[in-house]
């Protein structure tokens, strides 16, 4: 597993987004491919919705990805 860590420049940012900034994802439709494949793990737990608005503290696990934000 790597690890990515990002830092929130606000309250949060949308999942989608997130996936697409650290370049797991190629592009937008890719990021809500991935969401939808159920390839997306929140804290634990299978997440569905593309524009969740991850927070510090998350944790996501995407593939061979681990990100953690603060």
């Amino acid at each position: 597993m790597s690890v990515k860590k990002f830092t929130l420049q606000g309250e949060y940012i949308e999942l989608i987004k997130l996936l697409k900034y650290l370049n797991i994802a190629e592009n937008g439709a890719h990021a809500k491919w991935m969401v939808d494949e159920g390839l997306v793990i929140l804290n634990g737990i299978k997440e569905n919705r593309k524009r969740a608005k991850i927070r510090s503290d998350d944790v996501i696990q995407v593939g061979e990805w681990i990100i953690e934000v603060s």
